[in-house]
Order: structure tokens, then sequence, then C-alpha cells
């Protein structure tokens, strides 16, 4: 139940981030549950390789390529889902920072882990 709680949280963070970034396009609330779907599986098989090849990189800058990796993969998400696009890489790395900071909170007050 939390798991699906999550993915609507993410889904309709993403479908209002849409509407405030101009570079992101979500055409419906269906394919905004379509791209957390694709996302939740990207960040379970993909990231974590992404995360090891890029070590080196993140180390050297204290982190920051982290965010880098996250916007790649919102990107690939992106790329999955049939009705979303995004215009460059720019808008993915804000869309991805908005879209983690505010789920994190969303998520923090719906469904506190235990």
């Amino acid at each position: 139940m939390n798991l699906i709680i999550r993915l609507l949280v993410t889904a309709i963070v993403a479908f209002v981030l849409t509407k405030i970034l101009s570079g992101v396009h979500i055409d419906s609330f269906g394919s905004a549950v379509i791209f957390a779907l694709v996302l939740g599986v990207l960040n379970l098989i993909v990231t974590p390789i992404l995360k090891i090849l890029g070590l080196p990189l993140t180390i050297i800058t204290l982190g920051l390529f982290s965010l880098v990796i996250n916007a790649l993969v919102v990107l690939l998400a992106a790329k999955f889902v049939e009705g979303m696009a995004i215009d460059g890489f720019w808008w993915a790395f804000i869309f991805s920072i908005a879209l983690s900071l505010i789920t994190s909170l969303i998520n923090g007050i719906i469904a506190p882990s235990e």
C-alpha cells in the first residue's frame, strides 16, 4: 500500500510540475502515472549501475554528480513514456531536483518511515 501511495505522490507532483516548468510536458495524468512507474523501475535497476560507474566523478564533485545521474534517469524515463517530453538536459535537471525535493517532503508527511 505504501508503494502505491508513493507512486501516486510522484505522479501528482510530476503532473503539477509540468504546469510550472515550461520545458517539461506531460499530456495527461495517466501519462504521469506511467512516468512514475517507469521512473521507479529505472531507479531500481539503472540508477545503481550509473552510480557505481560514476563513483569517481561523484567523489571528485563531492556528490554533485549524483544530481546529473538523476537528471539522466529522468530523461531516460521520459523517452520510454508516450505523452511526455522534456526540452533538454537542464529542464530535466531542474525537474529532477524539484521532483525529488517535493516528493520527499510529501512522502515524509503522508507516510513517515517506521
